[in-house]
């Protein structure tokens, strides 16, 4: 049995699962600033309330996976891209507090500076999960025993920045089709015409991002030829990207938000698809990238791993479609 192969598609569909449920999270703290009475910013973070640290167990899991299954890579990873992830956790706490905070104080000045920070963290995350990717499939200089040896400007490059805004744009656009199905009245009507906003930005974005690739990632097709299928991948992210307005048009906002989730799927697979079977590539010589099978953890510990993955797993995917099942319909109080 192929315990790398299949520890590898079980980190990507744990990575696809965390960027569609926290990718509308985050899209609505990007979106956040639109609401503009303070009833209507309560109600906008009250949508999300009772899930974003759900979806947040997602990225903790595929962390720990990645952590178990393939130690060397993630050694790698943390160090390559310490400055961005510190970062990273940083945006991820300012959300958390921001939400538990934000009307512990009952003053205007105080809501307004965690409603800032509630925006400001949603849009530097998003940024910063869109440059890791970017620079994922571009490959970072590494040694000949994998460690990185660049520094924070080699991952800040054009097409990286260009990723990021295109991260930004795409989770803005969740969001708003999220935030569409969770409010009523004045604001689900603003929130409509956002979402046109956010879709042709995502739209001007992703063909300049796809385009990019072509040119500058020339290896992000070369794996289609063994892997088929992947030539579906993209005809399903064109057709679902393509879906999604004539959703909105005829006000099937629900489909709409399926379309998009299907597009984030899409494009986390073929990102997977790129890049194997490597897990970190190398920019200065591709004999250092990191694989599946040299950054392993032994036989041994990834069947014992997988045993355990495979009864945590259903728990958690459980646990997210019974909060979301509680959770259903609009958003009627404002707790925060």
């Amino acid at each position: 049995m192929d315990y790398q192969l299949i520890w590898f598609v079980l980190l990507r569909i744990l990575l696809a699962g965390y960027a569609i449920l926290d990718g509308f999270d985050l899209g609505v703290g990007i979106l956040h600033p639109l609401a503009r009475s303070d009833e209507e910013r309560r109600l906008v973070m009250s949508s999300i309330g009772p899930i974003w640290d759900g979806n947040e167990v997602w990225l903790i899991t595929f962390g720990g996976a990645l952590f178990v299954a393939f130690p060397e890579a993630y050694a790698t990873i943390f160090s390559a891209f310490y400055t961005p992830f510190m970062l990273l956790l940083f945006c991820l706490i300012f959300r958390a507090v921001s939400l538990e905070f934000r009307s512990k104080v009952q003053s205007a000045v105080w809501r307004r500076l965690w409603d800032f920070a509630f925006f400001a963290a949603s849009l530097v995350a998003s940024f910063l999960f869109g440059v890791t990717v970017a620079n994922g499939l571009l490959g970072i200089p590494l040694n000949e025993r994998g460690e990185f040896i660049g520094g924070i400007h080699d991952l800040l490059g054009p097409y990286a920045i260009l990723v990021g805004l295109m991260t930004v744009a795409m989770l803005a656009l969740h969001g708003g089709l999220f935030l569409h199905l969770k409010t009523a009245g004045s604001l689900q009507k603003m929130f409509y015409r956002w979402i046109w906003h956010a879709w042709g930005l995502y739209l001007v974005l992703w063909n300049l991002v796809t385009m990019y690739t072509l040119v500058k990632v020339p290896r992000a097709t070369l794996n289609f030829e063994h892997f088929p299928w992947a030539i579906g991948a993209v005809v399903l992210n064109v057709l679902a990207i393509a879906n999604i307005p004539r959703c909105i048009f005829l006000r099937k906002v629900g489909q709409a938000f399926l379309s998009s989730s299907l597009g984030i799927l899409c494009q986390v697979t073929l990102v997977g698809v790129a890049l194997f079977p490597n897990l970190v590539s190398a920019s200065n010589n591709p004999d250092y990238s990191l694989t599946i099978y040299t950054a392993a953890s032994s036989e041994k510990t990834l069947g014992i791993m997988l045993v355990i993955a495979l009864i945590g797993m259903p728990m958690v995917l459980s646990y997210t479609v019974i909060v979301y099942w509680t959770f259903r319909g609009k958003v009627s109080e404002s707790i925060y």
